[in-house]
């Protein structure tokens, strides 16, 4: 059918029944049209019309067109069919229902029908398609007036931007997602934490902060390759997603290192539990490219308001308590505190000394006996490594093991332990053996069994009386040189023994080639082990029958009640350690009790086993009645505390204990005697991590500033229950 010629005026025109959609075409040419003579246009009508519908069947682009009422006239045919439907079958509907609304794709711009209304121009408008949701369209479009200035409606082309979007959004995600695990990156979760930060200040609400750093992660890239390293790191993931739950508040800040964001966090109990429920995720074996990784991991957690407001002062304190939870053996939590800067001066401060103590001869040995449950006597004695500083004394060995291992002291320090116990074991009368801790790094070494066999031969001391105590982690990759390291040891005669057994790493694997002599039982599965509904019976009784199986000896750490001991002996465990025996003697008194040629020991401790008690000596306030009292707190533990300071205080009374830094506690005194009292907490203290007790809950210094305002100075005493301060 031959296209007619446009009207005069070059307004409008007829539209081309092709039954293809494709009416606006004749529309389009006409107007583009030039004036008379009737045959030059009709010419060119006709190749504008042949051009364009060239261009719609191409695909690359589309046109459309309205009423006054925003109705389709027309629409390109290929399009409707994108759509799934025909161009006829959408003449007449809305053209702002081909599209999704904005807010429902989160597109920050004007909407369609707002344009459409104020019958404004637009160009490339981003819109997805309401019938299909992965496709996207750049529509342009003008309004058309006739010539009384009278709006008629629409007219308007659109182009597929679909790769185009889809190519954006990848851009973006890589810009904010990290392309390894898929988990949020360090720019991403720095901008969520400002905004949430910044809306929680004005709204009084907490937001707490895990940073968490895998501990020997690159043991595995040095002895299984990167690529195994970036397998682990997906399945380390995995891991931490499935403990938080929220993709998006978890996060990879780079190599080994993650934050995990907790809004409106705040309990201490829960923010421990979770960090202990991560680090025993993180810590179960892993089996990557067929081989079997273990590693650990430590944490950090800062809460804000309490210990930062901002994001920068929130992750650096966070950061600090990751460095001291690393300082303080790895594998275990921290929270923040303001006493951790200065801690962390001093940590720095002892790596310098511990340099130098060994040859200032600061470092000696201390000795725990290790008994015979059945006999009472002991068999042999656990070698302990302990450090006099010159100013600051005894150094925990919990706080300078960890710096020997990062500065690569241990392996000196660990040569002259070995050397020094099998020393003063060659003099002890009997067959005593002494057993010596071999850490990983240590294992790893070649030269320790050459340092073995010097050791044994510069004292004299038979092979068979040297025990050395290794933890699962040495069976990082189970390597050929681990089977090596073995073999070795075994050859000189020494004994083996696999300590801290069931604390994470456990594999029965391992135990039917590793030719261990002795299992030692961690003293965890020991301490709760008498109380009601607890498992750690069953657990502890299923490690002795393992080790009978495997003509294994058997030595439970850390019993210190007389109830304890009675279970250990019902369930067989062959030797004990711990303080129902003795603590750690130094090696003049060992041969003090054992001149006889012999050593028995009657236990002796409490009847039962009761909460961990912290002796200590530290102010803390006790507020009652709008009277703060400063009084020394003696030991504390989790239910209660034993405090002096006050005298003659009646017996049911309360005071607010306040620990400092928010830390607020309700207590009832239960024992009172002079300026003594022994009171009880209304709610439990919860582990800090770090071998110590914290408060569940903090005052927020919302709260505080609110109610100094309403008292006009001292503010606590108005906080009469926990749940005044808390809110819970």
């Amino acid at each position: 059918m031959s296209n007619p010629a446009p009207r005069p005026d070059g307004q409008g025109g007829q539209a081309v029944p092709d039954g293809g959609g494709r009416g606006f075409l004749g529309k389009i040419g006409a107007r583009m049209a030039p004036p008379r003579p009737e045959a030059a246009p009709s010419i060119h009508t006709r190749e504008a019309l042949l051009l364009l519908r060239n261009y719609e069947e191409s695909g690359q682009g589309w046109f459309w067109s309205t009423d006054a009422e925003g109705r389709l006239t027309y629409i390109t045919q290929y399009v409707a069919e994108q759509m799934g439907r025909t161009a006829a079958a959408l003449i007449g509907a809305s053209f702002s229902d081909l599209f999704l609304p904005v807010d429902s794709h989160g597109e920050r711009q004007r909407t369609l029908p707002f344009l459409l209304t104020k019958q404004s121009k637009f160009d490339e408008l981003p819109l997805r398609s309401a019938f299909e949701g992965d496709r996207w369209w750049a529509v342009s479009g003008r309004p058309h007036f006739d010539g009384g200035g009278r709006f008629t409606g629409y007219r308007g082309s659109g182009t597929d931007i679909t790769q185009q979007r889809q190519s954006a959004e990848d851009a973006s995600r890589l810009a904010m997602y990290d392309s390894l695990t898929g988990l949020a990156n360090r720019f991403n979760i720095s901008k969520k934490l400002d905004t949430t930060l910044a809306a929680f200040s004005q709204q009084h609400r907490s937001c707490a902060i895990m940073l968490l750093d895998l501990d020997r992660f690159k043991q595995v890239n040095d002895t299984l390759g990167h690529p195994a390293g970036d397998a682990l790191l997906k399945q380390v993931a995995e891991r931490l997603l499935k403990i938080v739950g929220d993709k998006e508040m978890v996060s990879r800040l780079g190599g080994d290192e993650f934050q995990i964001l907790l809004p409106d966090v705040e309990d201490r109990g829960k923010l421990g539990d979770m960090a202990a429920d991560i680090i025993a995720s993180l810590s179960q074996p892993y089996s990557v490219e067929g081989s079997r990784c273990i590693i650990g991991a430590s944490v950090g957690v800062a809460i804000s308001p309490f210990d930062g407001m901002t994001s920068d002062d929130l992750v650096r304190n966070a950061d600090l308590a990751l460095y001291a939870a690393k300082g303080n053996g790895r594998g275990r939590f921290r929270f923040y505190s303001s006493d951790l800067h200065q801690s962390a001066e001093d940590r720095r401060a002892l790596e310098e000394d511990l340099r130098d103590a060994l040859a200032r001869g600061e470092m000696e040995l201390s000795y725990q006996p290790v008994v015979n449950a059945k006999t009472d006597t002991v068999t042999g004695m656990e070698a302990l490594v302990r450090w006099t500083h010159p100013e600051r004394g005894p150094i925990s060995p919990s706080l300078f093991i960890p710096i020997a291992e990062e500065t690569n002291l241990i392996w000196a320090l660990g040569e002259w332990v070995l050397r020094k116990a099998t020393e003063d074991a060659a003099a002890w009368p009997g067959q005593m053996r002494v057993a010596v801790n071999v850490s990983p790094i240590q294992f790893a070494n070649a030269e320790l069994p050459k340092i073995v066999t010097h050791a044994l031969a510069a004292s004299g001391l038979p092979p068979e009386q040297l025990e050395l105590e290794i933890t699962e982690s040495v069976f990082l990759g189970d390597s050929a040189e681990t089977s090596h390291m073995f073999k070795a040891l075994k050859a000189i005669g020494v004994r083996l023994a696999l300590d801290d057994f069931g604390t994470g790493y456990s594999s029965l694997g391992y135990l039917q080639s590793a030719p261990f002599d002795k299992i030692k039982i961690d003293q965890s599965f020991v301490r709760g082990a008498t109380e009601p509904g607890s498992r750690n019976g069953a657990i502890i009784a299923a490690i002795v029958a393992l080790a009978e199986a495997l003509e294994m000896e058997t030595t439970a750490e850390g019993i210190e009640s007389l109830d304890q001991l009675d279970l250990i002996r019902k369930l067989n465990v062959s030797h004990v350690q711990g303080y129902v025996y003795s603590k750690p003697v130094s090696n003049g008194e060992l041969l003090g009790h054992a001149e006889s040629g012999s050593w028995t020991i009657k236990p002796t401790g409490p009847a039962r086993q009761r909460n961990d008690r912290f002796q200590m000596f530290r102010k803390v306030g006790a507020i009652h009645d709008n009277h703060r009292y400063a009084v020394v707190m003696r030991n504390l533990s989790a239910t209660g505390a034993f405090i002096e300071g006050i005298q003659d205080v009646p017996l049911g009374t309360q005071f607010v204990i306040d620990f400092g830094e928010g830390q607020l506690v309700t207590a009832t005194v239960r024992r009172s005697k002079q300026h003594q009292q022994g009171i009880q907490f209304e709610t439990p203290l919860v582990s800090d991590g770090n071998g110590g007790l914290c408060t569940r809950h903090r005052v927020s210094p919302y709260l505080i500033a609110a109610a100094a305002q309403q008292s006009g100075g001292l503010s606590l005493p108005m906080f009469t229950t926990t749940s005044d301060w808390t809110g819970k």
